[in-house]
């Protein structure tokens, strides 16, 4: 990859973090075990080298005594609670991660808030959350301290669509069509460049689908026409996406990975440079992979059945396979779901309880960890 476009992609991920800090420093205000099959050999063109980016400054500690009542949860893991189910989470603008932005699947609303801290509706989006359809995933511009954008992905009684939302303005549809079914329908947004926005479509609950070039359903594509209204077909990048597609990136060297659920396994794919997965590990067991989330070393998938977070290292070129997954924890929290992480290490994963677990008191909730080095062998 040439210097230029490591540089881009610093600049995407410096601007999704300094993008959540503005967001909560309130200057945005709108409505058995597992068998698995290892990854194929490495190549140079899967792994983008770049220099870490820098974590945000923390808020100031909240002052005054702790916080009482039905939502405060005494886990100090625990930095929100009382959410609808969760469907993506982004850090906060605080170096230990105790702060996140997180949107709800069912209300579409998505909520800046911190671990005993006041809950801030920054955008209220319609939705049809029929079946798992409804908000599934936003992504700030990334130049959204100029123009105030945010991307959704969203369900609604017709299609999947992805919209783009501006203060005081009701949501513009940027790409429609994506087929909607009974289940399948979540998807994921990631800005790979400042003008590129990727987008991963589930199946819509049919497998077939996801091999048709005729239909939007169970893709990988790359959209550059980011404006309302343009008729610019997206590019597919890569057919034969599952359930629950959800993209993730790095968070320190910028690395792209996907996750889905296909119809024989669960999986988790590298996006290379062109946009073409590769398998890294499969799941044939499918515990329901929800989510995918990457720092330093190492990557990290959650799970809704076994309720799981899981690690693997990043393969290299001296290691390009990888070694089997180790749990970092287990049924600790629930159903789990979308995933998050610092550069700094640091992990954030939200619960779905709420759409097909047991909830408690205080679910659902976005829960905070560090988890251990890829490298080491005890979990």
């Amino acid at each position: 990859m040439s210097d230029r476009a490591r540089r881009t992609r610093i600049v995407v991920v410096t601007t999704a973090l300094l993008v959540v800090a503005t967001l909560l420093g309130g200057c945005a205000d709108f409505g058995d075990e597992d068998r698995a099959r290892a990854a194929g050999d490495f190549t140079s063109e899967t792994v983008t080298p770049v220099v870490p980016t820098p974590t945000p400054p923390s808020q100031s500690p909240q002052e005054g005594p702790a916080p009482t009542g039905p939502c405060v949860d005494p886990d100090p893991a625990v930095i929100a609670t009382c959410l609808g189910a969760t469907s993506a989470v982004m850090p906060g603008g605080d170096a230990q991660g105790e702060s996140t932005v997180v949107a709800e699947r069912t209300t579409g609303q998505i909520i800046a808030t911190r671990r005993n801290g006041p809950k801030r509706v920054i955008a209220s989006i319609p939705v049809d959350a029929d079946g798992d359809g409804g908000l599934m995933d936003f992504a700030p511009s990334p130049t959204y301290d100029q123009d105030r954008l945010i991307y959704a992905y969203i369900s609604t009684a017709s299609d999947n669509r992805v919209v783009r939302i501006a203060p005081g303005d009701t949501p513009k549809p940027i790409l429609t069509g994506i087929p909607k079914g009974a289940t399948g329908n979540v998807g994921s947004l990631h800005f790979r460049s400042p003008t590129e926005l990727l987008v991963a479509t589930g199946d819509a609950g049919n497998p077939a689908s996801a091999g048709d070039p005729g239909s939007l359903a169970g893709k990988l594509l790359s959209v550059t026409a980011l404006t309302s209204g343009s008729t610019a077909a997206p590019r597919v990048l890569a057919s034969g996406l599952g359930a629950n597609a959800t993209i993730c990136a790095n968070a320190s060297s910028g690395q792209l990975y996907l996750t889905d659920r296909a119809p024989t396994e669960d999986r988790l794919q590298i996006i290379d440079t062109t946009g073409t997965l590769r398998p890294l590990w499969t799941w044939p067991d499918r515990p329901q992979i929800s989510g995918c989330a990457a720092a330093g070393s190492s990557v990290l998938v959650s799970t809704a059945r076994t309720q799981r977070v899981e690690l693997l290292g990043e393969p290299t070129r001296e290691k390009p396979t990888v070694s089997p997954p180790v749990v970092v924890f287990e049924k600790r929290y629930g159903a789990l779901g979308r995933m998050t992480a610092l550069p700094s290490g640091l992990f954030q994963v939200g619960t779905i309880n709420k759409q097909g677990g047991r909830p408690v008191a205080t679910d659902d909730r976005v829960v905070r960890f560090l988890p251990p080095t890829s490298s080491e062998s005890n979990v």
